[in-house]
């Protein structure tokens, strides 16, 4: 797939560029989330750098053949049915693995929303793991790794570091990607 990945991203111009190794565990915040394409870009930029992660889905997809496919692209069910929070079964995941990438697009939908959701963030916390911060940016064709964010525990000021890396990227639909003091 890596070969494979690497075509793909030649005959469309698009460049991965990671400039810091990969922690054994970490939240992978990737924004801007504003276009279907985003899952796809995703996934062949993690084929070409060999490295996996896994993204959070409904498990009533988990059914044959789909929940095969799923699991294979990192997919893992998520039990809104249970007693206890997405966060708190997201933190028990780390806890059982050697090694676990955690993919979260922060907007939680393609739309325009003002206020990011925090599960990342809280996940990040009560697992004890760093956040890296992945883009896409359509106007450059690249996707890209290159800080991670260990959480402090406040909030507001880690939230605005967050934010302030990703002032300057380029999302497919800029009008749907709101950053607070952000200008188009």
């Amino acid at each position: 797939m890596k070969a494979f990945s690497k075509f793909i991203f030649k005959i469309f111009g698009w460049k991965a560029i990671v400039t810091i190794p990969e922690p054994k565990k970490s939240i992978i915040c990737v924004a801007p989330h504003t276009s279907n394409w985003d899952f796809l870009i995703g996934e062949l930029f993690y084929w070409i750098l060999g490295r996996k992660s896994s993204f959070l889905i409904k498990k009533s997809w988990f059914f044959f053949p789909i929940g095969y496919l799923l699991r294979t692209l990192g997919g893992v069910p998520v039990d809104r049915s249970k007693r206890t929070s997405v966060t708190e079964q997201m933190v028990d995941e780390f806890a059982k693995r050697e090694s676990f990438h955690l993919a979260i697009t922060p907007e939680g939908t393609r739309g325009l929303v003002k206020k990011w959701k925090m599960g990342f963030y809280h996940i990040a916390v009560k697992a004890g793991v760093p956040i890296q911060l992945a883009y896409i940016d359509y106007k450059k064709k690249e996707m890209g790794i290159n800080t991670i964010i260990y959480p402090t525990g406040d909030e507001v000021a880690d939230l605005a570091k967050i934010q302030d890396f990703y002032k300057d990227i380029n999302a497919c639909h800029p009008e749907k990607f709101y950053i607070p003091g952000k200008t188009r």
